[in-house]
């Protein structure tokens, strides 16, 4: 279900591609919820507004996550496990999972037990609060916390790479595996500009010296605000 999302949200996104400035002004301007832009990742950075953060109000209880949003009896942390496991866990009452196996791309490891897994929100709560969601509504927050409908937001990695990242951003810790700090990075600015989130001037700096090293791959984003 997810997969099929994912691909039907590729396939209506085969836009012409944008320049940083038609990119920024589609995203701040024109473009709607559903909408979808497709650039050079580095223009995608260049195109997110850039802001002073701050955490005041924050409350990790104010984004309802692991919802059942299509009450199939399966939250949104049993999807994720589901959809990203490379062997298929066996599925018990109430969506017991048990069996299955795993990567985790942030440290280069395969694990056999879902008990070992986080769910990682790629860009953390506290961080899309310090970056504009402390500005939304409750409804927006839940969305947020629990999007199945872009692979890249939600993903299932070690519980110990989890628990180093917190909530930091990528000025603050990359991925101990090297080998996928580019596909990090990209995926970052993918989130941020699904979800019209800003960067601050570090976030911002530290990205860009880190993507210099990168391919300037397309990203291709359905808006989601």
């Amino acid at each position: 279900m997810r997969t099929a999302r994912s691909a039907t949200a590729v396939l209506s996104v085969l836009t012409a591609l944008l320049s940083p400035t038609a990119a920024h002004a589609a995203t701040e301007h024109h473009a709607a919820p559903g909408d979808s832009v497709t650039l050079p990742v580095r223009d995608a950075l260049a195109a997110l507004p850039v802001r002073t953060e701050s955490r005041a109000g924050y409350e990790r209880t104010k984004f309802k996550h692991w919802t059942d949003a299509d009450r199939d009896g399966c939250n949104t942390r049993a999807e994720v496990l589901k959809a990203e496991a490379v062997a298929a866990p066996l599925q018990g009452p109430n969506c017991a999972l048990t069996g299955g196996r795993w990567y985790s791309p942030y440290d280069d490891r395969y694990l056999d037990s879902a008990s070992q897994l986080d769910i990682d929100h790629l860009v953390p709560l506290a961080e899309a609060w310090d970056s504009g969601a402390s500005q939304w509504t409750a409804k927006e927050r839940e969305l947020y916390a629990n999007d199945l409908d872009d692979a890249r937001d939600l993903i299932a990695v070690s519980a110990a790479s989890n628990r180093s990242k917190a909530d930091k951003d990528p000025s603050e810790w990359l991925p101990p595996y090297v080998g996928y700090r580019c596909q990090y990075d990209t995926d970052w600015i993918a989130d941020k500009t699904r979800w019209g989130l800003s960067i601050d001037p570090v976030e911002r700096d530290a990205l860009t010296q880190q993507l210099a090293d990168c391919p300037d791959q397309p990203i291709t984003v359905t808006l989601a605000r």
